[in-house]
């Protein structure tokens, strides 16, 4: 594929000249407030070092639009390490959680700038004890981490229950857009859409064996404006994605608005300004219609927002929108009406953007 070479070819360039940290500078964690599906509560969020992203580091070149592989060692870590580092981070918070753990439900969600369910970035021994000191805290009610949807099988869910039979276990998955093109051929994800529905049914399913009495959920995580995609055509995929995780059994939907990491060919395009990231008035109209028409929960990733290299109105609006969009996460109400000069230029931009697109139908994209 075309796409997958002139990725693996950007990447290669940058990890040539990537700064690499070590591990120690690569851990980190926050704690903030945050809706839980036992409602408002707090989650303790903490990044785990890891060799990378597994397809990110293949022939593939990875998805377009990532580079969490920044974050990452690139060379293998001890699972000693990861544990060592894990606990440091917790140990940050552990004092706050038992505090607040009194009076509201805490959440703690694993990042691992790839897949939690891999062990060939997450070794089983560190996976096992990360989840061991989890289950000895009893304030912490929800267990969320990410990964590719091929890496979910009954085994190790069945594995990861041994642990934390009590808590509420949720995988979040980046199935990006559910047009296949878009998530082939623009994203480069590498599965289709049967691999995310396996994998969104396997969660299902041990969910309802009336053998155990564990809780499994599934996030899709869904990808606002891919490249050579213009305004309205983003605004109308992710829309049509959220419903179409719906309709499948996905318990949570997160809109992830496009910001532009270094090292991928997302960048590439925007420095030769041939794309740009989202509106926040676009970001606005997906997070108020999913709210009309769908009843799973909905959030949308404020990251970046009224940066140069994220999702920007002008200065006069962005700061407020922002702040206005994390608080309907929370309460998961739709954004009330509001105004700025620069609302004019992206509906003129919405109303324009199919005048010049061809015709022809796209097999697929010459980008080389």
């Amino acid at each position: 594929m075309e796409i997958q070479k002139l990725t693996k070819e950007i990447r290669d360039n940058y990890l040539e000249r990537m700064k690499v940290r070590p591990p120690e500078k690569l851990a980190t964690s926050w704690y903030q407030e945050d809706l839980l599906y036992a409602g408002a509560g707090k989650s303790l969020f903490i990044i785990v070092p890891t060799p990378g992203c597994s397809w990110a580091l293949s022939q593939s070149g990875g998805c377009t639009m990532c580079s969490y592989i920044s974050d990452c060692t690139l060379e293998p870590i001890s699972a000693d390490l990861i544990i060592k580092l894990f606990n440091e981070q917790l140990g940050k918070y552990i004092d706050e959680i038992k505090s607040d753990g009194k009076n509201m439900p805490i959440a703690i969600k694993i990042f691992a700038s790839g897949s939690f369910l891999n062990s060939q970035e997450v070794p089983k021994k560190a996976r096992d004890e990360i989840l061991n000191i989890i289950a000895n805290i009893d304030e912490i009610k929800e267990v969320i981490v990410e990964s590719r949807p091929e890496y979910v099988n009954e085994e190790v869910l069945k594995e990861i229950f041994s642990f934390i039979p009590e808590k509420l276990f949720e995988v979040s998955m980046g199935l990006e857009s559910e047009n296949d093109f878009t998530r082939e051929e623009k994203i480069n994800k590498g599965f289709t859409k049967e691999d995310f529905e396996k994998a969104v049914n396997i969660l299902a399913k041990i969910n309802d064996d009336n053998d155990n009495s564990y809780v499994a959920k599934s996030k899709a995580y869904i990808f606002v404006k891919p490249i050579l995609t213009s305004e309205k055509e983003a605004i109308d995929e992710a829309i049509a994605t959220a419903k179409y995780c719906e309709t499948v059994g996905v318990n949570r939907v997160s809109f992830c608005p496009a910001t532009i990491h270094r090292g991928t060919l997302i960048e590439r395009l925007w420095r030769k300004g041939a794309y740009q990231p989202p509106w926040i008035w676009s970001v606005i109209e997906i997070i108020n219609e999913t709210r009309k028409n769908l009843s799973i929960p909905a959030f949308m990733d404020t990251s970046g927002f009224g940066s140069r290299r994220g999702p920007y109105n002008c200065k006069k609006c962005n700061k407020d929108l922002k702040h206005k969009i994390i608080y309907s996460n929370i309460e998961q109400i739709p954004i009330e009406d509001y105004d700025c000069q620069c609302k004019k230029e992206w509906i003129a931009e919405i109303e324009s953007s199919g005048l010049n697109k061809s015709k022809t139908r796209t097999k697929n994209l010459p980008l080389i």
